[in-house]
């Protein structure tokens, strides 16, 4: 099988991580990275670099792209490459707002051209052994869930990026979207959001931390809060070993509780009672088993065999579309002070 062209669009954070998988595999290969801000790229040499998409499609065969620009340039980079019928990975969230988002999906619908979205933690392994503990009944019908994704952003990653200051960019968006999309993977649709949101204490135009309840169709509950801006142990970042960029914490970020037990991610431990479920009841606890991968790899090859047809995509534009509207809506709910419902 040839191996794939693939174009990265954006050479910050996240695109680096692409260029560095796409150049390690067997069956890609990194055409292009499209980037304007010479700092960035001063230092790369993996493949040649373009100023815009408009000079990369005209030099270039491409047989895929990935989006890793800035959100709210998301769906203007998008539509280059969907008019040249061209598959993407559009990098999470899949825009920075609603507004232009349906045009997209219609438009990349009728070219028939797929839009995989990077919520690259449904590839992790420890999430689908999450899923397939809840799928097997194992603890029970879920009643509650919960997630804490607290870290603290160092002065230096907002001021490497303006558009990091600004609205849009702050942890609802760029980290609590992750959450969203895993507890709709765990739960179900979404119902309603009610939020409460703290403005930036750096005087930036983003939020900084927010706590939020949302009741799902299912009838689950679900507590989660986020900040960028507290120093703690807790967060997927520190306690998965997904990215060795972060410290490890033996903690855990994700609890989900059912009829029959507790599940803890990401270290995967059951709770239940020794005999039948009672609070004076002794417990025990056990490990779930899980082979170790790199759901960034994982995602590219899935990327791969939508580009030839061979699979349809994980978590689509549409599905990504989802985890937006919610992730609006919780704004919403923390400036109107109320109640939203999706």
């Amino acid at each position: 099988m040839k191996s794939l062209n693939i174009a990265v669009v954006g050479y910050g954070l996240v695109g680096k991580k692409h260029c560095e998988i796409i150049s390690q595999q067997n069956n890609t290969n990194l055409i292009g990275v499209v980037e304007n801000n010479k700092d960035q790229t001063k230092n790369f040499s993996k493949s040649e670099v373009f100023t815009s998409i408009k000079e990369i499609l005209t030099k270039k065969k491409i047989d895929g792209a990935i989006i890793a620009s800035p959100s709210n340039l998301h769906i203007e980079h998008a539509l280059e490459f969907i008019e040249k019928d061209i598959p993407l990975l559009i990098e999470k969230p899949i825009s920075h707002s609603s507004a232009g988002v349906t045009e997209l999906l219609k438009l990349a619908e009728k070219k028939s051209v797929p839009i995989l979205v990077g919520h690259h933690r449904r590839y992790n392994q420890i999430i689908k052994s999450a899923k397939k503990i809840i799928d097997e009944d194992i603890i029970g019908k879920i009643r509650s869930i919960m997630s804490v994704c607290w870290f603290y952003k160092p002065d230096s990653y907002f001021n490497v990026a303006e558009w990091r200051k600004k609205s849009g960019a702050g942890p609802i968006s760029i980290n609590l979207i992750h959450d969203i999309d895993l507890m709709r993977y765990f739960c179900g649709e979404i119902e309603n959001v009610n939020a409460s949101i703290a403005k930036s204490i750096r005087g930036f135009e983003n939020e900084d931390t927010a706590s939020i309840l949302i009741k799902f169709k299912s009838g689950v509950l679900g507590t989660m809060s986020v900040s960028d801006s507290i120093v703690s142990p807790w967060s997927w970042e520190m306690n998965s070993k997904e990215n060795l960029d972060f410290p490890f914490t033996n903690q855990n970020c994700y609890l989900i509780g059912g009829s029959k037990g507790s599940l803890s991610i990401p270290d995967l431990k059951i709770w239940s009672n020794e005999k039948e479920p009672d609070w004076l009841s002794s417990l025990k606890n056990q490990n779930f088993k899980f082979e170790k991968n790199d759901p960034f790899v994982d995602q590219i090859q899935h990327f791969v065999k939508v580009i030839n047809k061979e699979e349809q995509p994980i978590v689509s534009g549409g599905e990504a579309f989802k985890s937006l509207k919610a992730i609006e809506a919780i704004k919403q709910s923390g400036n109107l002070k109320k109640t939203i419902n999706l």
